[in-house]
């Protein structure tokens, strides 16, 4: 299909070109040679001949070749604004027919340079080379973000602006190139899809200064985001599936009703979802945007012991301001105002327990120790989830493992190149990598396991896999609950914090962080 696509889009502007060639008075031959013709109809059109590398960029090079297109419209005097929008929009048609029409003549670039550009000219031109310019630095090198909620404080912020370094791991190219410029999957007010994947790239990454190494902070597409309930984006099509499944389940259960299978419960979840609510599939470049800490890398063995993470056998690094939740005992109902200005804590996150004075409260490790001393506080203890999930939410979803968010593994991350031996008996980790990251047909019948309708005993993986956390363990849709993350979905490292505010607070009342801007991300 890609293939195809790529053809009706450039055979006919190839096509043209020995046609539109020797009228500009260039030689056939030209416009036969990949790569020259395009040095040579700049030099037509008497644009810069360095043009040609920004048609290395892909995404930047379809903008560039309908920039060109209309370039070539007006070298031979076809400046009505149809001719224009349609040589912009439709290259692949306008510069066929620009050829063939007879009374299209060449004026050449004297007649073009001559002539003032009119004010509106001038701004078009402007816009779409800023367009261009700001698309590359976009895709190729950094990227401005925000974060939304509060699942790596108080590393990062609800309300902190990054930048996202493109270059520290390798630029991806855009696996979907035809989108609208600076629109991530939606455009806003109409609430449409801001591309089309009638044009799809194979995954490219480019050089880049390094790797992802352990602790760094990465800006990643969210691997379970690829089907979307679009009322609900925040969340996980397969956690809500399993929320529903349960609560079938359940119900039943109450009912008195005989069980069925979980499968068939699943499938009613599923078919309720898709009846019930508008969805959306979605390709890997155009997923949510998340921001996590890499706390494993490929070939690493992690597990999770009362909320204590383990990577190879050795207690992992502990960000500084890392946060638990606690249970915390007062003698009396505390102010909210005062926590905040205490210990940073959010009106929102400020959890009563029960009708006695208690609360769940998220601490770093320093709170911890300054909460204990605090005047109304009778007692503290960690949050922990020591029983494994019943609705199957923590990875890898399957109630053969008694994982939960703070008891878990031991699990081995994958490394491209490695071979495994996969029965029915371990392979429920690796499923989602089997059949949707690495591309491949899984089926598990009885004692066998077939991959690509072949009995197999072993996998050898394609790619390498990472272990994300937020560093607000107690408040983070994570691998935990996901698994793990490929690396085509890794977008880059954030490493910059620009701008800080707080949500809670105006503008007189300190809602810019300043201590916060300008600070590099540890």
């Amino acid at each position: 299909m890609n293939a195809l696509v790529i053809a009706i889009f450039c055979i006919p502007i190839y096509l043209s070109l020995f046609i539109l060639f020797p009228k500009a008075n260039r030689p056939i031959w030209e416009a036969a040679i990949p790569g020259y013709n395009l040095f040579i109809w700049l030099k037509i059109t008497k644009k810069p001949w360095w043009w040609v590398f920004l048609l290395l960029f892909p995404g930047v090079n379809f903008l560039m070749v309908m920039i060109m297109s209309v370039n070539m419209a007006n070298a031979f005097n076809q400046r009505k604004s149809s001719d224009t929008y349609l040589a912009f929009f439709l290259p692949f048609l306008y510069l066929p027919k620009l050829a063939f029409d007879k009374k299209a003549k060449f004026v050449g670039p004297e007649d073009v340079s001559d002539k003032k550009k009119s004010g509106a000219t001038e701004w078009r031109d402007a816009i779409l080379f800023a367009i261009v310019a700001a698309s590359i630095i976009r895709t190729y090198v950094f990227e401005a973000y925000t974060i939304p909620t509060g699942s790596m404080e108080k590393s990062l912020l609800i309300g902190d602006f990054l930048f996202v370094s493109k270059v520290a791991y390798g630029p991806k190219s855009p696996q979907t190139p035809l989108a609208i410029p600076f629109v991530h999957h939606t455009i806003p007010i109409l609430n449409s899809k801001s591309y089309t994947e009638i044009l799809t790239l194979p995954y490219l990454r480019l050089p880049g200064f390094g790797s992802i190494e352990r602790n760094d902070v990465v800006v990643f597409n969210f691997p379970a985001g690829d089907t979307v309930i679009l009322d609900m984006q925040d969340r996980s099509y397969e956690d809500i599936v399993r929320e529903v499944t349960y609560q079938y389940k359940r119900n039943d259960l109450q009912a008195g009703k005989t069980l069925v299978s979980d499968a068939q419960y699943d499938n009613e979840a599923r078919n309720a979802i898709w009846k019930n609510k508008e969805m959306s599939i979605r390709p890997v470049d155009k997923r949510e945007n998340y921001v996590k800490r890499c706390v494993a890398i490929a070939g690493d063995t992690i597990r999770i012991e009362n909320g204590i993470l383990y990577v190879n056998g050795t207690i992992a690094y502990i960000p500084p301001r890392m946060q638990y939740k606690y249970y915390v005992q007062t003698n009396d109902w505390l102010n909210q105002k005062r926590m905040k200005a205490s210990f940073d804590i959010n009106f929102a996150d400020l959890q009563k327990v029960g009708g006695t004075p208690g609360y769940i409260i998220p601490l770093t490790i320093e709170g911890c120790e300054k909460m204990k001393k605090f005047p109304a506080v009778t007692g503290m203890e960690p949050y922990l989830k020591k029983g494994a999930d019943p609705t199957n939410r923590v990875f890898p979803n399957n109630k053969k493992y008694k994982y939960s968010e703070d008891n878990f593994g031991p699990l081995w991350i994958p490394k491209a190149g490695v071979t495994i031996p996969i029965s029915p008996e371990n392979i429920a980790p690796f499923v989602r990598i089997i059949n949707t990251y690495e591309g491949n047909t899984l089926k598990v019948t009885g004692n066998e396991v077939f991959i690509n309708g072949k009995a197999v005993t072993e996998y050898t993986f394609k790619m390498n896999y990472y272990w994300l956390m937020g560093d607000n363990r107690h408040n983070s849709l994570d691998s935990r609950f996901w698994g793990f993350v490929p690396e085509d979905h890794v977008v880059g490292k954030a490493s910059f914090i620009w701008l800080s505010l707080d949500q809670d607070l105006g503008l007189m009342d300190g809602k810019i962080r300043w201590d916060r801007m300008f600070t590099w991300i540890e």
